[in-house]
């Protein structure tokens, strides 16, 4: 649903980007692809080991806050994701 919301908010604002949910374990598989890597707040303590993990890549790791995830702010995930990049 917030992945919904952060595309939803994307089209309002005419930007064109890839938003995606996939599992940890797919992740080795996408990492070229990927430049930012949102987690969602209850796997947030997998942030520094995933950070280390994908040092040499060139993507950014963060963790979603809670409230926004808990309240499926799209716009805000989306905004803070793109000033993340």
């Amino acid at each position: 649903m917030l992945m919904e919301r952060m595309r939803q908010a994307a089209t309002q604002q005419g930007l064109e980007v890839t938003i995606d949910a996939t599992a940890e374990g797919r992740v080795d598989k996408m990492i070229e692809e990927i430049d930012v890597l949102l987690l969602g707040p209850q796997v947030g303590y997998l942030e520094d080991t995933l950070k280390t993990k994908y040092a040499g890549h060139d993507v950014v790791i963060k963790t979603i806050p809670s409230i926004d995830y808990g309240m499926m702010n799209g716009e805000k995930v989306l905004h803070d994701a793109l000033v993340l990049e």
